[in-house]
């Protein structure tokens, strides 16, 4: 039953990220999908691959889409 959960959680995200028009929300809308598929391996007894994919997915992949969003220019009239 958690699988499911968590499988409709990482559509839900993943439709959201596609969606929103802010891109530092989008980042942190990835981000979510990234813990959703560490949890989704950790409960198919993958413990291995869900804490790689918490450490680069969550993690340094996050770190660095953020860090390339806040230094993009925001251009005004958009």
């Amino acid at each position: 039953m958690m699988v499911i959960i968590l499988l409709v959680l990482h559509i839900a995200l993943g439709i959201f990220a596609l969606q929103v028009r802010d891109m530092l929300v989008a980042v942190i809308a990835l981000a979510a999908v990234s813990l959703m598929s560490a949890l989704l391996f950790f409960f198919l007894d993958a413990p291995d691959v869900a804490l790689t994919e918490a450490a680069v997915g969550a993690g340094v992949t996050s770190f660095l889409f953020v860090w390339f969003v806040r230094k993009t220019e925001r251009r005004s009239g958009e």
